[in-house]
């Protein structure tokens, strides 16, 4: 009790040592959170150009800036290093690292593990460990655990460990990390109320379940609903097609009644790490216990197809065949105004395009990228350019982009986002 208590004192009087391993979209935000609150934070992370960009106060995360962050590297109260030593000092540990899935849905948690290992290594009575990695519903108890067990110290006695999902919105400027309530789940309920105080440092709201797996289900639960919901409406518009029907006609109507119907919208698919991913942590754990998670296999190969399907209909528009045409996509982000290729289907959608026919890209957020080992860069995007193209395909609906003059100058173009929802013009169709 006595151990629970000064870690306690320490996290409510802001004297606790912050750590947060994995300085990317979810960690480095975090981190600047706890040192503008009066925490001594260090931040750690493996890429090395990474750590050199933040001692030189530059950001190289779209929602933060180098002014949000540069004065408390410049008074050490936010350090930043690829070393995990300095986790000695700390009495709290954030784990903010990539959980990718590997071939046959198998979740990869070897980031994680080697974190892990790597706290381990400087684990010490007092401390608080908090995952905030995406993981299927078990890995804080039956994998975390045992690891940091192995020391020697036990957990509830001699250290804390809990599993809070990050919910991290990248673009997002009306919910910040502070403005996003909190899940926490402890292995016991003295580590939930040590990271509910830890947590509640910085955040608005945060809520508190019963169990590190609550928690872990918690995102999983989120993300699928969002995978399932997604490639249904990618469904319905492929049905509304061949019917004749306008699936962006229906979903306005549908959004007229003031409960019982949430819109989604169709597209190329789902991109970034979460979406893709975090389901099939789900659907690879749920078989473990007998159960066929069909509708997230289902939805999430729905979505996969989407780039073919869009091909398809642009070849069926088109007077001649792909191989003769020349085409144009703009947008190649995984979603508007972030600059984040992260599974990109814009970038799948250029991929299978350059093996049919003649394809540029137009981005305003990404300069040159490489597809399938080939480098392309963004075109200009003017009159005589837009002109020489068979098909302009509108993929990402960027704020950036001058749409009148694609609209004014293109032979043809194929919006997949709905952005000429307006104008009735024969040469445009919408997916």
């Amino acid at each position: 009790m006595r151990i629970f208590n000064t870690l306690k004192t320490r996290i409510a009087s802001k004297q606790a040592k912050i750590a947060v391993i994995g300085l990317g979209y979810v960690g480095l935000p975090l981190a600047i959170s706890f040192a503008q609150k009066g925490f001594k934070v260090f931040g750690i992370d493996t890429n090395p150009k990474h750590i050199e960009r933040l001692n030189q106060g530059e950001s190289y995360i779209t929602d933060v800036r180098g002014k949000d962050f540069s004065k408390f590297i410049q008074s050490e109260s936010f350090v930043v290093s690829t070393e995990f030593g300095i986790l000695h000092e700390a009495d709290a540990v954030i784990i903010c690292v990539p959980t990718p899935i590997k071939r046959k849905y198998t979740p990869d948690v070897s980031y994680m593990l080697s974190a892990i290992r790597s706290v381990a290594k400087h684990l010490h009575q007092g401390m608080l460990i908090v995952l905030e990695s995406t993981t299927y519903p078990g890995t804080t108890e039956e994998l975390i655990q045992p690891e940091l067990e192995k020391s020697g110290l036990k957990v509830g006695r001699d250290f804390h460990l809990a599993f809070s999902p990050e919910r991290i919105d990248p673009g997002n400027k009306n919910f910040d990390v502070t403005q996003i309530p909190k899940v926490v789940g402890g292995i016991t309920a003295g580590c939930t109320e040590l990271t509910t105080l830890l947590y509640g440092q910085v955040i608005k709201h945060v809520h508190p379940v019963s169990s590190a797996k609550a928690a872990e289900m918690t995102k999983l639960l989120e993300n699928s609903f969002r995978i399932v919901n997604i490639g249904w409406i990618n469904e319905i518009a492929q049905t509304c097609h061949k019917m004749g029907i306008d699936v962006w006609e229906v979903i306005e109507a549908a959004k007229t009644k003031p409960f019982g119907f949430m819109p989604f919208y169709p597209g190329l698919g789902v991109g970034g790490h979460c979406i893709p991913e975090d389901p099939l942590y789900l659907y690879w754990k749920a078989k473990r216990y007998g159960v066929n998670s069909k509708f997230i296999k289902l939805a999430a190969d729905t979505n996969a197809h989407m780039p073919n399907y869009v091909i398809h209909r642009i070849e069926a528009s088109l007077s001649k065949p792909l191989s003769k045409c020349k085409i144009l996509v703009v947008g190649v982000t995984y979603k508007k105004d972030v600059k984040d290729l992260r599974k990109s289907p814009s970038i799948r959608l250029v991929e299978l395009l350059k093996h049919q026919s003649q394809v540029d890209y137009y981005d305003p957020l990404v300069p040159f990228l490489k597809v399938g080992g080939i480098d392309l860069n963004s075109v200009a995007l003017d009159s005589k350019s837009v002109k020489s193209y068979d098909c302009v395909v509108m993929a990402v609906d960027h704020t950036a982009v001058n749409y009148d003059l694609i609209r004014k100058n293109a032979r043809r173009i194929f919006d997949v986002r709905n952005i000429y929802k307006n104008f009735k013009d024969s040469k445009i169709e919408r997916l």
